[in-house]
């Protein structure tokens, strides 16, 4: 297992806000260079005290399980696997850790996606410090952090709100049983969805169903 830990707490910020510094934040990414400098960045602006990072989903679930961890930040695209399925295992765990996706992808469909798998907030790899320190404020009060995002609920034409989830989950290419687990619905519900939604967009499978509506400009 690759993750590394640093224990030093910060001197703090009294300008950071109430909450703050966190006392754990594990990174997700499988850029060992961009985990390191974001890892310092937020120690250094008295957003953490500690820090630990892995490079994959399993890492991040055998971190979780041994360690306190206060925020997760999580890339959306690991090598070889989406970073989204460490939502399902951590809900199947019963961790209550606030996650928050970090992607250099900024397009809706990643947000929506990342909201509807149950992430917490969204930050662009391209934002700089000040998003950083706004979205640890609003993480540590309880609060989503999705800036000048739409919601999940927004509807797609002709689909109801949970199909719309369910299209943005099936788009990040989320198995069945992750999108049931994502949206706490059984699979008999999910395969229901998804035939409405294959029939609405006159489809037969889930390929064709993803490549339709990235044609219609629905993801």
């Amino acid at each position: 297992m690759r993750h590394s830990m640093a224990e030093t707490q910060p001197k703090g910020n009294p300008g950071i806000g109430p909450g703050l510094p966190l006392g754990r934040v594990l990174i997700v990414d499988d850029h060992s260079l961009f985990s390191q400098g974001l890892g310092g960045l937020m120690k250094q602006a008295g957003l953490t005290g500690a820090v630990s990072t892995a490079s994959s989903v399993d890492e991040a679930v055998n971190v979780l399980s041994s360690q306190a961890v206060d925020l997760v930040l999580l890339d959306v695209s690991l090598q070889g696997e989406t970073g989204l399925m460490l939502l399902p295992r951590v809900v199947a765990r019963g961790l209550d850790v606030p996650v928050v996706v970090i992607s250099s992808s900024e397009d809706e469909t990643t947000v929506r996606a990342a909201r509807a798998a149950g992430a917490r907030g969204f930050v662009p790899k391209s934002a700089g410090r000040t998003a950083l320190v706004a979205m640890c404020r609003s993480i540590s009060q309880g609060a989503d952090y999705f800036p000048g995002r739409a919601r999940t609920t927004d509807q797609v034409h002709g689909l109801t709100p949970r199909q719309t989830q369910v299209l943005f989950l099936l788009a990040q290419g989320f198995p069945n049983k992750r999108i049931c687990q994502s949206l706490n619905l059984t699979e008999h519900t999910v395969k229901t969805h998804l035939k409405a939604i294959f029939t609405l967009m006159g489809v037969h499978n889930r390929t064709e169903c993803v490549n339709q509506a990235r044609q219609m400009g629905w993801i």
